[in-house]
């Protein structure tokens, strides 16, 4: 699962440099593909996202994002759903290498008048790490991917399953069910609160350690409106667990049930 923003300026210069990094590696070796007849397919766009206000929070804000969708030579890929992969194996059922993501934090305005000043603002981070994935169909595939803060200590490991569903009309959609857990920094990261926070709030200190952070159900679709243009739907609800839904500030000040609806229009080049 991964969240989007704009407030926070690393965040746009975290995606940017994948964006670069992709772009400079597809354009630069596509002369040097396993096949030179197969093009990029790359879709860029812009739209509307409404999201927690912060992991955990039970208020919402609308907030502008972008949209990229890029398969590129050399097995790359980028989108901001999913980050960017590099497949180096690239079987027909089994697919793994390189994984990269970017993780939006959060900042005194979005924390809201209870929580500003007291519980920390995050700066967002970029993840690094690796994924394996095995496609037993064209349409359903299964997956994890392992990542690390490339700033920090914080580590994450995902589980999912991927269908692509039945197509109605023009319209392409596919839904997943993910899985993920954390390492004990980064639920502290997300979730803890010093005695010093927790007097101030009036609740328990919480220092959680390792273990499951949530799991979402994601359902998606894009309906071409032309060759080149079309809408893409991400409709995201996530459920936190355990040590996370278990945080005061979850409990008291936030809402362990979490939805994420995203509208975006895009064109193909």
């Amino acid at each position: 699962m991964t969240l989007y923003g704009r407030k926070r300026p690393t965040a746009p210069l975290f995606m940017s440099l994948l964006v670069a990094l992709a772009l400079m590696m597809g354009t630069s070796t596509s002369a040097h593909a396993d096949d030179p007849l197969e093009g990029p397919t790359i879709l860029l766009g812009g739209g509307i996202q409404r999201m927690p206000a912060w992991l955990g929070a039970d208020h919402q804000r609308n907030q502008p994002v972008p949209f990229i969708y890029a398969e590129l030579p050399w097995h790359i890929t980028l989108s901001t759903t999913d980050g960017l992969t590099v497949d180096f194996i690239h079987d027909s059922k089994w697919h793994g290498g390189l994984y990269g993501n970017y993780q939006w934090g959060r900042d005194r305005d979005e924390l809201g008048p209870q929580l500003e000043g007291i519980v920390d603002s995050l700066p967002a981070r970029l993840n690094l790490g690796g994924y394996l994935e095995y496609h037993f169909t064209v349409q359903f595939d299964v997956g994890t991917n392992v990542s690390h803060d490339t700033n920090g200590a914080g580590a994450y490991y995902t589980l999912y399953a991927d269908y692509d569903l039945p197509a109605i009309g023009y319209l392409m959609h596919s839904v997943e069910l993910q899985w993920q857990g954390m390492n004990g920094p980064a639920m502290r990261r997300f979730f803890g609160l010093t005695p010093q926070q927790a007097q101030q709030l009036g609740v328990n200190p919480w220092s959680p350690g390792a273990g499951s952070q949530q799991i979402a159900l994601e359902y998606s679709a894009y309906m071409p409106t032309s060759l080149h243009t079309g809408f893409a739907l991400l409709l995201d609800y996530t459920r936190l667990l355990d040590q996370a839904a278990d945080s005061p500030l979850v409990r008291h000040f936030g809402n362990a049930n979490q939805l994420t609806t995203t509208l975006a229009f895009s064109y193909r080049f």
